[in-house]
């Protein structure tokens, strides 16, 4: 075997079932799965790394190969949620040929999702590091791609067949996330609503919300409130 041949071998990270350290994703998904069980509970602030090794059943040398420290490991927690719900909006959204039904369709997942109890304890959770971490806070809204815009994409894929009227894409999309999830969020957020608010709720403020959104952004001839 030439010598090229056997550093290719040796830069590969999986050879014969093993990974490099810190490159086994089933490992470090276990990891992240047990610390996140420990900071909803316990809380940012009061778990500890050795709660987290307890719970993900591995060894403290095994966290710090894949996390350099809490704040990462938490990091990784938030950023593996945001990628969840935005690639999950994203299909929803690409499965919808009218737009009154994908408003409908991601106006009713999104504020589920915002108002379910583990997504309030997690934000509950962020909001409490804010001060001390603002570039982690930053991640979450600012990331790439997001909530918002996933459905930015989606109004301007529907302005350019001719659906919707719509100069500022970014402005739009936020005003539709903050109409459908109505004032749900907040009220579980400080704790005035215990539960994910009832289905009959979420669908009249959702329906509500295209009304409006199609008021001012569907084009003449278009039908408002078709869901």
């Amino acid at each position: 075997m030439t010598e090229e041949k056997t550093e290719e071998r040796c830069s590969l990270p999986h050879q014969q079932g093993r990974f490099a350290a810190g490159a086994d994703p089933a490992k470090r998904g276990q990891i992240i799965e047990g610390a996140k069980r420990v900071f909803m509970r316990l809380g940012f602030d009061a778990a500890s790394m050795n709660d987290i090794t307890r719970e993900a059943g591995v060894s403290k040398g095994t966290i710090y190969v894949y996390f350099e420290n809490k704040e990462d490991l938490f990091g990784a927690i938030i950023e593996q949620e945001r990628q969840r719900i935005t690639l999950m909006l994203k299909d929803i959204l690409a499965g919808s040929e009218e737009v009154e039904d994908g408003l409908y369709r991601f106006g009713i997942q999104f504020a589920t999702h915002i108002t379910a109890p583990q997504t309030i304890n997690a934000m509950r959770t962020l909001i409490g590091v804010t001060t001390r971490m603002p570039k982690l806070c930053s991640r979450f809204f600012h990331s790439p791609a997001n909530v918002r815009t996933v459905l930015e994409d989606f109004i301007k894929r529907h302005v350019a067949l001719g659906n919707l009227e719509v100069e500022d894409t970014d402005l739009a999309a936020r005003q539709f996330i903050e109409l459908a999830s109505g004032t749900f969020f907040k009220l579980r957020l400080f704790g005035d609503l215990d539960d994910v608010p009832p289905v009959a709720d979420l669908d009249r403020t959702v329906r509500s919300a295209i009304r409006m959104f199609m008021a001012t952004y569907g084009r003449s001839g278009s039908i408002a409130g078709k869901v």
